[in-house]
């Protein structure tokens, strides 16, 4: 049975778009066919990050008016990857039923649809949600994300999304280690919410949509496995912080 799934968080700036990029990408890449829908209409970058930008012809609006159907609007990624892109022009017309009926027609072709959805709990956040039947909450270590992340939770609840996981993404090592950031569990904890995924913070990821770097592809990966198989591989960020080079490093710094 298709999954459709909202990647959301309650602030923005916390990495949901590359959140969903990669996990989509992942996802392809263990055989599931996977469509990534733009839930962000106004200010849309999905498809900035995934580098296909310049590939966009036609948009969610048009499906919506019949001016191309949603074969054609389809924008391959990789194998098994698509996105349906979503323009501004496509503010009024893409309203929550629309979104919705989208959403089911897609769920009939792929295995995965994946929602980005606008941070915060304004209009595009409802119509993301109402779209989908289980959610992914994005949030970084800071007080305000993870405030503004069980905030944006407990809306989804009201929605009759129940099934939730977290995210915690840009995760220092350095900063875990002593003391001065909350450890992934402790957030998990403190939202009331099975923790699927931690990503470590990483510059580069700052400035690439899709993470090329070994650790992210692999942390990535675990997410997905998580929630295509329900297990919970985290990964440890910790890792980066073990063996003599690195506790040398980590003196000299």
């Amino acid at each position: 049975m298709a999954r459709a799934i909202v990647i959301t968080s309650g602030k923005g700036g916390v990495g949901k778009t590359t959140v969903t990029a990669n996990v989509g990408r992942a996802l392809a890449m263990r055989g599931k066919k996977t469509v990534l829908i733009e839930g962000d209409v106004g200010l849309n970058n999905l498809d900035v990050v995934l580098g296909v930008e310049d590939r966009v012809v036609f948009d969610a609006g048009e499906v919506v008016t019949g001016r191309a159907t949603i074969a054609q609007t389809l924008i391959p990624v990789c194998d098994k990857l698509c996105l349906l892109p979503a323009t501004t022009h496509s503010v009024e017309i893409l309203t929550s039923d629309v979104f919705v009926t989208l959403t089911e027609a897609l769920k009939k072709e792929f295995e995965y649809v994946l929602i980005d959805s606008p941070a915060g709990i304004e209009e595009g956040f409802y119509r993301s949600v109402k779209g989908a039947d289980e959610a992914l909450l994005v949030c970084t270590p800071h007080l305000t994300s993870i405030r503004d992340g069980y905030k944006a939770a407990r809306f989804m609840g009201s929605f009759g999304i129940e099934n939730i996981g977290l995210i915690v993404n840009r995760v220092r090592s350095e900063h875990v280690l002593d003391g001065s950031s909350f450890r992934p569990e402790e957030i998990s904890e403190s939202m009331h919410l099975p923790l699927l995924g931690v990503l470590p913070e990483d510059d580069e990821v700052n400035t690439y949509g899709l993470c090329e770097l070994d650790k992210m592809r692999y942390a990535f990966g675990l997410i997905a496995s998580n929630v295509d198989k329900g297990e919970r591989k985290i990964y440890d960020v910790l890792s980066e912080t073990k063996g003599i080079k690195n506790k040398l490093k980590r003196w000299l710094s």
